[in-house]
């Protein structure tokens, strides 16, 4: 139960987060250097005074690579979202976290059920389903943009899996993807576009959908098998549509209630208890 409340919290963290991001930029309050530099400082402040309240020492032994990881997927992620639609952009991102995760799980020895197999094509399809009628040739530098943030997120993810000290690990994975994602900033100055709203968004993004939820992730990670936490996580573009409907009272179509069936039927099988697997 406790592993399904962490879960729950952070689907809905990557879901607002992917809201405040189409509201900060694609209502232009922010571009997209500003949009992911002040997500990840306002993210490592949070994690930082988090920290310094629980009042125990952190674990010091985190490496670059989780900040590179990190860095690597909200730069071309932001960069990525005003190239191509929402749509094209989740199918191609979720799409290269599958294969990053699943396939590093299989080297790794993992070896997924039979009816794992079965969740992973209905969940995939759920995501098709939803993306796939409405995409247009999409823009070839941004779909190489979506994919590299794929692809990186799926190794932020992976390295989670250590399952030591999540918040003080992803404090400093923020405070040191601040530091790498400066000279993007700084290679933007030309087109910086800062609005007191684009800066609130960017802030609720970095400090709670951001950084609690991916703390709250690597806290889940170590009880998940790569391609488990892969699968689950294309609940995302779903649950994402379903707030939009709510919030933004955007339509909801058959095609996303067809969706929603069939990605939340492919991860209830994922994570079926294993004396009914065969």
């Amino acid at each position: 139960m406790r592993l399904f409340s962490i879960v729950t919290a952070v689907l809905v963290g990557f879901s607002s987060n992917s809201l405040l991001t189409r509201g900060a930029l694609g209502g232009g309050h922010l571009d997209p250097a500003s949009f992911a530099l002040i997500r990840l400082v306002t993210g490592a402040l949070t994690l930082m005074l988090l920290v310094r309240l629980r009042g125990q020492p952190s674990d010091g032994r985190t490496s670059w690579a989780s900040a590179l990881w990190l860095a690597g997927y909200a730069i071309p992620f932001t960069v990525a979202y005003v190239r191509i639609g929402a749509a094209v952009g989740a199918l191609l991102l979720f799409g290269a976290v599958q294969v990053t995760m699943i396939g590093t799980g299989l080297l790794r020895g993992e070896r997924p059920a039979r009816i794992d197999w079965l969740g992973v094509a209905l969940a995939v399809a759920g995501l098709v389903v939803l993306t796939l009628p409405g995409l247009d040739a999409p823009d070839p530098v941004g779909v190489a943009l979506m994919i590299a943030a794929g692809v990186c997120w799926g190794g932020y993810s992976l390295a989670g899996q250590r399952g030591v000290d999540p918040l003080g690990r992803t404090a400093r994975a923020f405070a040191r993807g601040s530091v790498l994602a400066l000279p993007f900033l700084l290679l933007s100055l030309g087109s910086v576009q800062l609005t007191q709203t684009g800066v609130w968004l960017a802030a609720a993004s970095g400090s709670l959908a951001s950084g609690v939820a991916y703390t709250l992730w690597y806290t889940a990670l170590p009880s998940l098998a790569a391609w488990r936490a892969a699968i689950i996580q294309l609940i995302v573009p779903v649950l994402t549509a379903l707030a939009a409907a709510v919030l933004l009272s955007e339509a909801v179509t058959p095609r996303l209630l067809a969706a929603t069936g069939l990605v939340a039927s492919g991860v209830w099988l994922t994570v079926w208890p294993a004396k009914h697997r065969t």
